[in-house]
């Protein structure tokens, strides 16, 4: 299977066309995809989902084949500028003793000390720093407050630094938001690397679309107004103190931003993670619109005062250059939205931000692909659960694009059961929740721990950790919960690990990309079939566009988007050849309704177990110690 993958990316790359391939887990896809990039010669820009991806690729995988096959290639990492340190910020961080806290003083001087010895300003290196640490901002540059050539580090700058190796290399890892925030911002370096390349490769390509539609839209945060209030502030009171009243017009952006998210917020209190709101609910209220049209005063008041004092140094023409784009912005979400877009609102306790996205990435990636003849390869373990691979290639405009799908070479009839509890309460009764805790719970004491429970939505989360935690101590087990959320992502997954007797709880971000081989991991409980939110605004967009064009937005849509969820779900069991477990769906839909036939046969062909008592048998001999395998 990895040769045949190999085999259709060459020839991809040999007639400059289009490839989709979804290679199931075990094919090996990294080599099947590299191999033959590293042995065309072709200048090749490789883009994976996440930053610890990219980190995989260059790091291990790339280093160890350019060995293996002796080609003197050179390779280069790119990540967003918010990825590495930026030495004029950090200065001006030092100087205006804004710090918040005592630890972000403690960070700063660590940060301080790496700056003398790192190459790369990759923030990556530096052990023990916190991805949410409120350093990071105040360290790093961003497209709206980097001087570009005016700045007295230029000649040291390890972002320019970074794009100028990556235009020089023969490969060039970069990840999905880099890709997509270059096609709307023409910042990253992107813009100049990809008419240079002859082949573009994308890893964990189930991922781009919504890459795309995150960085393809226009977004407007009260976050980013407070951060340029802050900004024009320290500026202003260190370099022209006394010509321009400074603390009026920050105070007047602060305030506005503050008012903008209260009027988002409305009536809503306690919120707890995001929240998206249709924009009806609240493009129509006039307290809305008045704080939307006080942002854009705000900030074109700054504008204007910075004009001032704009030839003094360049940090006051980069403020007026925000100013003035944070006004346009402003202006713009009071008119109506493109055609083919939808605007929605995020709030979460910090911030509200307003949002207007195209629907899908059909048009930017078309745009890309018409416009120099180069091989395209897609690739992922779930695309789909159609020859066509239609999940994906409607919504990323690659109809005519050659597909192959692999399966994976791993024995899962053998080695893997799926139970499906008929007589299970529906997600939508009130004992549901509970239900699938105690379901786990007989699991996880079957196994001796060694279990995830997958939830669909926070709320959920929440709700079957704390019954997990209940029954446990009620019946004195010492089976730890472990809840996402609690400790940060990498923590919590080290505990697992450490820790077998546990059972973790996890939403969104630990249905792909986790993996856990071997015994550690050998039941995964999802707690209900994952369709999209039909009350989500970019979803109730898409469902209007299916219906204007004669088709059945739950067949199409819902229930594909659920095939491919679940399909990524049920993948964090089986991540080796001598992996064996039980993959539990806590939903009667999935034996019941005419469509669960679809769901089960997108997954691995697992052995199917009809009762609770089979399925904890099967559980109860993989913990025991005289396996029959």
């Amino acid at each position: 299977m990895q040769l045949r993958m190999a085999l259709g990316v060459a020839q991809a790359i040999e007639e400059r066309s289009a490839l989709v391939v979804e290679a199931g887990t075990g094919v090996g896809k990294t080599f099947a995809y590299l191999v033959p990039a590293l042995l065309s010669g072709a200048r090749t820009l490789v883009s994976t989902a996440t930053k610890s991806l990219q980190d995989q690729l260059f790091m291990r995988d790339l280093p160890r084949l350019r060995e293996a096959l002796g080609l003197p290639v050179s390779i280069a990492l790119l990540k967003g500028r918010g990825s590495y340190l930026c030495l004029h910020r950090m200065n001006q961080a030092r100087q205006s003793a804004e710090l918040p806290d005592r630890w972000a003083v403690r960070t700063l001087a660590k940060v301080e000390q790496w700056a003398q010895v790192t190459v790369s300003g990759d923030l990556a290196e530096l052990e023990g720093l916190d991805e949410r640490s409120t350093v990071i901002p105040l360290v790093t540059s961003s497209r709206e407050n980097c001087l570009g050539q005016e700045c007295p580090q230029f000649r040291q700058c390890h972002v320019v630094k970074a794009r100028r190796e990556a235009m020089a290399a023969d490969l060039v890892v970069v990840n999905h938001h880099l890709f997509f925030a270059d096609m709307a911002l023409r910042d990253t370096g992107v813009a100049e690397l990809l008419p240079s390349v002859d082949v573009a490769l994308f890893d964990e390509a189930h991922q781009l679309a919504e890459a795309g539609v995150q960085f393809l839209g226009t977004t407007l945060g009260s976050g980013q107004v407070i951060d340029f209030a802050r900004d024009l502030l320290g500026a202003g009171l260190q370099q022209a103190r006394g010509l321009v009243p400074w603390q009026e017009l920050a105070a007047a952006c602060d305030r506005s931003a503050r008012e903008l998210r209260l009027a988002a917020t409305g009536s809503l209190h306690d919120l707890r993670g995001t929240l998206k709101l249709r924009w009806s609910e609240r493009a129509a209220g006039a307290d809305f619109i008045a704080a939307l049209a006080a942002v854009g005063s705000a900030c074109t008041a700054a504008a204007e005062g910075l004009k001032v004092v704009a030839e003094m140094s360049p940090d006051f023409t980069k403020l007026g250059e925000r100013a003035g784009q944070l006004a346009g912005i402003a202006v713009q979400f009071c008119e109506p939205a493109k055609t083919g877009h939808v605007r929605w609102i995020d709030v979460s306790p910090h911030q509200a931000r307003l949002v207007e996205s195209p629907l899908d990435i059909r048009d930017a990636l078309r745009e890309q692909m018409s416009a120099a003849p180069k091989a395209w390869v897609f690739t992922s373990a779930t695309l789909g659960d159609d020859d066509r691979l239609s999940w994906f290639t409607e919504s990323a405009g690659l109809d005519d694009a050659r597909t192959l799908r692999l399966g994976s070479p791993f024995d899962y009839p053998a080695h893997a059961r799926l139970y499906i509890p008929r007589g299970f309460p529906k997600p939508n009764e009130p004992e549901h929740a509970p239900s699938v805790a105690l379901l786990a719970a007989r699991c996880a004491r079957a196994l001796g721990g060694r279990t995830f429970v997958l939830t669909t939505t926070l709320r959920a989360l929440k709700a079957v950790g704390e019954q997990l935690r209940a029954e446990f101590h009620a019946q004195g087990d010492s089976i730890q919960v472990l809840l996402q959320g609690q400790i940060p992502k990498r923590q919590l997954m080290q505990q697992f690990l450490a820790q077998p007797r546990s059972v973790l709880v996890g939403s969104q971000s630990f249905w792909e990309g986790i993996d856990v081989p071997g015994d550690a991991l050998q039941c995964v409980l999802i707690d209900k079939l994952p369709f999209p939110p039909p009350n989500d605004p970019l979803v109730e967009a898409r469902v209007k566009r299916l219906e204007s064009e004669g088709r059945n937005p739950f067949a199409d849509y819902f229930v594909a988007e659920a095939a491919v969820s679940l399909k990524q779900g049920a993948g964090r069991l089986i991540r080796s050849e001598t992996d064996r477990g039980l993959v539990v769906v806590c939903d009667p839909r999935m034996a019941g309704m005419n469509y669960g036939k679809r769901l089960r046969e997108a997954l691995p062909p697992m052995t199917l177990v009809s009762s609770e008592a089979e399925a904890l048998a099967w559980l109860g001999m993989l913990s025991g110690a005289g396996l029959p395998f």
